[in-house]
């Protein structure tokens, strides 16, 4: 082989890595450091539980297969919220009705292959006229030893209806439990004086941070709001942070950053805000890329070897 030859396989090599073609599974992670997941559900389908991973927070690869299939209230599922207990097993909840089955869907597993029984967690059958229960979020409370999750609901005429629908005007609601076996009564969560949805609990350092969509006409953008809880009170909500019709959002610490990812629905597409202080907020979409059809679902660290049992399993 000749000098010239090594030349232009290595030029090759770089071309190749700068343009993005590689398998992101091929990165140099040893076995015991944290990768990213992303649960997530395909738009066109709304199948069952589907996984994005990413090895930087930035690119995201679709993990081959459906991993879960709702066999619960009304067979929907959309906006799969996933969270890691302390004793390493995942609590997955997910939207399993557009209306009328006031509870949403949960499940568990240790290694997001093989799932527990599915339940119907019934959390607002003590508000009758309740319409819809959208968007559980699981969030782990280490002070309090409880899981908080965070949902939206309309209950027709209990808050003034403004530019809203009379049943499209939501306010978000919780319950909390240490085991998924027994559920305190719903409350409500937050109130920000306009219809909210999509719940997102967040600690950052001695404070939490709440990022919601401001679901209220014309906005449909995301805000925040903080707390010194993970219960509330949530306090000093800020402008709008998302261009509208941006709904879903968690987030990630990657490095100094806080990652806030979001659904540009009108758009079709995914995108994301990096900020420092939830104060000053940097639009980094097109810096970011998702698989086709990524929708509404929830980001979080496992181990190596969780991803790699997940590829195994369900091989492209």
């Amino acid at each position: 082989m000749t000098s010239r030859t090594i030349i232009s396989i290595v030029w090759m090599v770089v071309w190749l890595c700068s343009s993005g073609c590689y398998k992101a599974v091929d990165q140099p992670v040893a076995a015991n450091e944290e990768v990213y997941l992303f649960s997530t559900f395909d738009q066109t389908s709304e199948a069952g539980l589907r996984f994005a991973y990413s090895f930087d927070g930035y690119h995201w690869t679709n993990v081959p297969g459906v991993l879960l299939t709702p066999k619960v209230g009304g067979g929907l599922f959309r906006d799969p919220s996933i969270l890691r207990g302390p004793d390493g097993t995942f609590h997955l909840v997910w939207t399993s009705e557009w209306r009328g089955d006031q509870g949403f869907g949960c499940a568990e597993s240790k290694d997001l292959i093989h799932w527990s029984a599915q339940q119907f967690i019934p959390v607002m059958t003590n508000e009758p006229a309740t319409v819809n229960v959208w968007a559980p979020e699981i969030f782990y409370d280490a002070a309090g030893k409880q899981f908080i999750i965070a949902w939206a609901s309309t209950i027709p005429g209990r808050f003034p209806d403004s530019l809203e629908a009379h049943d499209n005007n939501h306010r978000l609601y919780f319950t909390t439990t240490r085991d998924f076996k027994s559920f305190e009564p719903a409350k409500l969560f937050f109130d920000p004086g306009f219809s909210a949805i999509d719940p997102f609990i967040l600690k950052d350092g001695g404070r939490y941070v709440l990022v919601f969509k401001d679901n209220s006409r014309p906005n449909l953008n995301l805000r925040v709001a903080f707390s010194a809880s993970p219960l509330g009170p949530w306090e000093k909500v800020s402008a709008p942070f998302t261009q509208n019709f941006t709904e879903g959002p968690c987030a990630l610490k990657i490095g100094d950053d806080w990652l806030v990812y979001f659904d540009a629905y009108r758009e079709q597409g995914y995108g994301a805000a990096k900020t420092r202080d939830f104060k000053s907020f940097t639009g980094i979409t097109p810096e970011v890329s998702f698989p086709l059809h990524h929708k509404h679902g929830t980001a979080i660290q496992v181990p190596r070897e969780i991803l790699d049992g997940l590829l195994a399993a369900n091989p492209s």
